[in-house]
Formats: C-alpha cells, structure tokens, sequence
C-alpha cells in the first residue's frame, strides 16, 4: 500500500486480521520492510502487522530532500499519518538495531500510542559498525558449529528506490536525544540483543536505568538478529507476549 503526502509516498504493508492486536515493525539500518517477511508469516497469525519503510528508504520516496525531512520527528509524523489511514490508535512494537533507536524517539514522542515494545539490538550509545561486523562472524561461526541452519536473506530486504536517499535517512540518529528519550518510556518492553552483539552493552545499561524492562540475551547471535535468527527472535517475541 502507499500513502501519498505532500513531499513523500509512503510504503507500508498490513498482514493478518484487521480485529487482532496492531503489531507495527519498524526496520533497522540499510534494511527495507521486507526484512521483517519471515517473521511475519508466523506474526499475522496473532497480529495484525503494519510493516512500513521510512521515507527516502525501500519503496518510500522522499521529495525533499533538505536535513530536516531525514529525522525522527518527520519518520514519527509519518508513521501516525499511515496509523490514522488504517484507524489505529494505539499499536505494538517491533523494532531491530538502527531502528529501535527511531523507535524509541517515536515512543518519547507519542507514548500513549505504544501498548508495549519489543526492541531488538537495542543500543542509545556510540554504534560501532566493525564490532558488529566482527561480532557477527564470531556468532555466524559458532552457529555453524551448532549445526544451525543459516536463513537466506528475505527477497528485497536491502532494496531501495533511491540508495543516495536511503544513507542520508540515517543521519537522523545523529540528530535525537535518545538518553533523553529512553527516560520517558514508562510501557512494559523487552529487549532482545545477541551476546556476540556489540549493543549487548548498552542494552544492559538501558535495562538497569529502568523499572519497566527485560533483557532476554540471544545466545550465539551478532548484529541483525531478526535477519539472521528470525526463528529464535520470534520465539522470544511470542513467548514475552504470551502467545507461544
């Protein structure tokens, strides 16, 4: 589906029954909605999922491309402008790595829209890219080890219309107060974050600064959890919910 807006067209996909609860699932970096595919063969079933690219990014298109079209106020506007067209009110929360940073900006911003968070490779500090990277060779030869069955990359998950515009929505990051940001969250969330993650750090920090958290660490999981263990990282999302 698309959503026409003065300087941008929205893309956003809905699966499941409209009378199940509202499930929106925000990708990570370099990454389009359809990152979240796999997982959300098995989520439709219990949700009804509303998986969207921000604007510049995947099918989205932004037609102004100043700084301050890229950031998380103007992503967050979008994403209420897509929930009004849908009548939806008050939602669950998927989140992974880059994008849990937009998400929490978002859930500062509306917090009476957010029913509870799930937010995987949480991190509000420094992100550091080759830690990832060398993290997530670590957990993919550990999981070879394991005999664990490697997933193929979902069909366009790194797709976009523009890639020149897909980089500069990243620099929104850079922009928000997350620390800030993160206080303000007062719904009940999970965070879920790899022990080969570099971000595993920051989601300890983040879960012992607040009352309303739980961290659930994925054993032998890098960076891009949900792209790389979309099995393992739905099971932990469908057993936090109570609908295992």
């Amino acid at each position: 589906m698309e959503l026409e807006l003065d300087q941008a067209k929205l893309y956003f996909n809905v699966k499941g029954n409209k009378s199940n609860p509202p499930l929106v699932l925000w990708h990570g970096a370099g990454c389009s909605s359809r990152m979240w595919d796999v997982v959300i063969q098995e989520l439709q079933r219990d949700f009804y999922t509303i998986a969207f690219d921000i604007r510049g990014a995947g099918r989205s298109v932004n037609y102004c491309q100043d700084k301050e079209s890229y950031s998380f106020e103007r992503y967050s506007e979008d994403l209420n402008k897509i929930l009004d067209y849908l009548d939806i009110e008050k939602f669950h929360l998927w989140s992974m790595a880059w994008g849990t940073r937009a998400a929490i900006a978002y859930s500062s911003m509306y917090p009476d829209r957010v029913i509870s968070a799930v937010f995987s490779d949480a991190s509000i500090g420094h992100a550091d890219v080759e830690a990832q990277k060398s993290g997530l060779k670590e957990a993919l030869k550990e999981q070879e080890k394991l005999g664990i069955a490697r997933y193929e990359m979902p069909q366009g998950w790194n797709e976009h219309l523009d890639a020149e515009s897909a980089r500069l929505s990243l620099g929104a990051a850079s922009l928000f107060d997350l620390n800030k940001a993160f206080k303000k969250i007062s719904f009940p969330f999970l965070i879920m974050t790899g022990d080969y993650d570099p971000n595993l750090t920051s989601s300890r920090d983040m879960i012992n600064n607040s009352d309303e958290g739980e961290l659930r660490v994925l054993e032998n999981v890098g960076h891009g959890s949900v792209l790389q263990r979309p099995d393992l990282t739905l099971e932990n999302f469908l057993d936090w919910h109570g609908t295992k």
